[in-house]
């Protein structure tokens, strides 16, 4: 049976005010986002929650506290991690972020020849150029997509083993690194198929609300509240 929820009544969304409650005095005024296709955002419409995309959602919020933000989304779909660095890490620098989102490897867990420490070596690339140029990173832990229903049987296993093996190395870099960590692997609703998009690869527009909601909890950890 199809959901009921909102975002409006979603326990684990956004209470109206929130987002402003948790970012109030916020620093940051130039945002770049690196990765894949969820760093792009190609997540699938689900009823009562709005199409706008997790990055794009976090730089509004942003903007609502700092108007002035900067935000520039380099993500694209299809993109393994070394290409992320190769095509898209010159143009972060160059955009003097003080907050950069780096989302990436899920292409590289898809796949039965995933290495999870050449993976790490492109993230630690990315983290400590963007760390040593003067920015706040973000990492994350990504839902495990494993449990959408689109995900043939005999694929299911060896997939979730996969990426929650990416999400323990990413772990491990963001607390090497001291980025700020979002991780979602773990999270309550990780097995409800409704945060899935029907490919089999991507999220809903559920999934993107609550990602949100859980980025800006953390990104509140570095605020300097009154």
């Amino acid at each position: 049976m199809p959901s009921t929820l909102t975002e409006a009544t979603d326990p684990w969304c956004l209470r109206p005010g929130e987002a402003a409650e948790l970012l109030r005095g916020h620093p940051w005024r130039r945002f770049v986002v690196l990765g894949d296709s969820v760093a792009e955002g190609l997540c699938e419409p689900a009823d009562g929650y709005p199409d706008l995309q997790w990055a794009d959602r976090i730089a509004a919020e942003l903007r609502a506290i700092r108007p002035e933000l900067a935000y520039l989304n380099l993500g694209r779909r299809g993109l393994r991690a070394h290409e992320v660095r190769a095509t898209q890490l010159a143009d972060a620098l160059a955009f003097a972020p003080d907050l950069a989102l780096v989302v990436c490897g899920g292409n590289d867990a898809f796949r039965s020849a995933y290495d999870p420490d050449a993976v790490d070596a492109e993230l630690t690339a990315m983290i400590a150029a963007l760390r040593e140029a003067g920015a706040d990173v973000i990492t994350v832990g990504m839902f495990d997509v494993s449990h959408s229903p689109a995900v043939p049987d005999a694929l299911r296993a060896g997939l979730g083993e996969r990426m929650r093996r990416l999400s323990r190395h990413t772990r491990g870099v963001a607390e090497r690194l001291g980025t700020l960590h979002v991780h979602l692997t773990d999270h309550p609703l990780v097995a409800d198929p409704s945060l899935y998009s029907s490919d089999g690869r991507h999220g809903s527009a559920r999934s993107d609300a609550v990602a949100t909601a859980e980025t800006l909890r953390v990104l509140s950890t570095h605020v300097p509240h009154p």
